[in-house]
């Protein structure tokens, strides 16, 4: 499982800056559990949007976004209402974030930010992988995670050592990830994006922090207060 914590309403707005139409998107599985994107918060954004003078083209709630197939197959119905939208925002953990942008060829907006809890993240991962390191970049890198994509976890491009799209470190089985961003975005016509800055990455943000640590979530032996 994967807890995450919505972003703060500013920094949503800011990533939407631009854009009318959005389509939001919910996970019934951890997002649901984490109380960030079940249907009862896509609600409430919906509502955060419409007052910020945002156009909700549609809405929906999914299973789990953690899996291609599921998210293909559920989006099927909203093909109309998502290729009218702008973008899509996303209330989830960074893998579901990552697999809706695998099929959705639109921009993809992260809603929320991943803590880490330690240990595994569960089983049925695909190919996309997430830090959570509590501070999600997706939105700069379209929907491709620079940290586990990026064998060296560079946040503001690549280092210069790729060879034909291969990265490096691991040549024979790694592609460069920041050459995967850079198609992504071109093909998104988001290349803009490349000339934001990023200051190194604050992965104390990833602990979770002392309210969580407090409750079930992170011990089941917790008397919750």
């Amino acid at each position: 499982m994967l807890v995450s914590e919505q972003k703060p309403l500013e920094e949503i707005l800011g990533s939407l800056e631009g854009e009318s139409a959005i389509f939001l998107l919910g996970c019934r599985g951890c997002a649901e559990a984490s109380h960030t994107g079940g249907e009862s918060e896509v609600l409430s954004m919906k509502a955060n949007l419409e007052q910020a003078g945002k156009k909700v083209s549609g809405w929906t709630v999914l299973d789990f976004l953690c899996q291609k197939a599921l998210v293909k197959t559920g989006l099927q119905p909203y093909t109309d209402k998502i290729l009218s939208s702008d973008s899509l925002l996303v209330l989830c953990c960074g893998v579901g974030v990552q697999a809706t942008a695998a099929v959705v060829d639109k921009v993809i907006h992260p809603g929320c930010n991943t803590l880490s809890m330690g240990g595994s993240q569960g089983e049925w991962r695909g190919s996309e992988r997430c830090a959570e390191c509590g501070e999600c970049l997706l939105d700069y890198t379209a929907g491709i995670c620079p940290i586990t994509a990026c064998t060296k976890s560079l946040i503001n491009g690549p280092c210069g050592g790729a060879r034909d799209g291969k990265c490096e470190h691991q040549p024979d089985v790694r592609p460069c990830g920041w050459e995967l961003i850079y198609k992504r975005l071109k093909k998104l016509n988001r290349l803009d994006k490349l000339r934001e800055i990023h200051t190194p990455k604050d992965y104390a943000k990833g602990e979770p922090p002392k309210a969580l640590r407090s409750t079930t979530f992170w011990a089941l032996e917790q008397a919750e207060k």
